[in-house]
C-alpha cells in the first residue's frame, strides 16, 4: 500500500481539483509510444509479466499471489482510481504487442504528491535504457500531472534501482516500512524531490 509523502505541503481546493483533472484526463501516449491505460484485456499479458520474480521480487505493492484474479482486481482497482483522479496504471507494449513493462502512478491531489513504481521485462533490464526511462517519467509526472512533489521507495538490497533514484537527483530521507497489500511490512529506503528542485535540475 503507497504511502503519503513525509513531507506535507499546503494544496489549495483548486490546485487539487486541478491535479484529479489531469490525472483522468492525461494522454499517456505522450508518456512513450506503446504506453497504454491499463485494461481488462491487458490482464493475461501484466500476469505473464509479473509472475517472474526477476520483475515483481523487488515491488512492495503488488497484489500477492499474481494470478488472473488478483491482477484482475488490481486493474479494475486502478482504472476506478483513475476516475477518481487518484492513480494510473500504464503498460508499455513492445513492437509486437506484448507488455514489456508498467507503470503504476500513485496520486495524493490532496498533498500534490505522486509515488511511481513499475517494472521492465526481464530481457529489457539492464539495457541502459533504464536511467533516462525513470527521468523522462519523473518529469512528465511533474509536468503533465501538475503535482509538486514526488516520493519513492526502493527495497533496502534493490542496488540497481537505488542508484537510478540516486542519478535522478531525489534525495534520501531515511527509510520508512512499506506495508505489503498483505499487511506485511518491507524496510525500505525512502526518497522525495520537489518539482522546483527538478525543474532546476532540468533547467525547465
Amino acid at each position: 500500500m503507497s504511502m503519503v509523502p513525509k513531507t506535507v505541503l499546503k494544496v489549495s481546493d483548486q490546485e487539487a481539483d486541478a491535479i484529479r483533472h489531469a490525472v483522468r484526463t492525461a494522454d499517456v501516449l505522450t508518456l512513450g509510444e506503446g504506453r497504454e491505460r491499463a485494461d481488462l484485456h491487458h490482464v493475461a499479458g501484466l500476469v505473464a509479466l509479473l509472475s517472474d520474480e526477476h520483475v515483481s521480487g523487488p515491488i512492495y505493492d503488488l497484489p500477492r499471489p499474481i494470478n488472473d484474479d488478483s491482477i484482475t482486481r488490481w486493474v479494475i482497482e486502478s482504472q476506478a482510481l483513475a476516475l477518481a483522479g487518484e492513480a494510473l496504471l500504464i503498460v508499455n507494449l513492445d513492437p509486437v504487442g506484448d507488455i514489456a513493462g508498467y507503470s503504476r502512478i500513485t496520486v495524493w491531489p490532496e498533498h500534490s504528491a505522486a509515488e511511481l513504481a513499475g517494472a521492465v521485462r526481464a530481457d529489457r533490464q539492464n539495457s541502459g535504457q533504464g536511467g533516462r526511462s525513470m527521468a523522462h517519467s519523473f518529469g512528465w509526472i511533474f509536468e503533465t500531472l501538475g503535482v509538486r512533489m514526488m516520493c519513492l521507495t526502493a527495497a533496502l538490497d534493490n542496488i540497481r534501482v537505488q542508484k537510478g533514484i540516486d542519478a535522478a537527483g531525489f534525495v534520501r530521507m531515511g527509510e520508512r516500512d512499506a506495508v505489503r497489500p498483505d499487511g506485511t511490512i518491507r524496510r525500505s529506503i525512502y526518497w522525495e524531490m520537489t518539482r522546483d528542485d527538478w525543474r532546476m535540475r532540468h533547467r525547465l
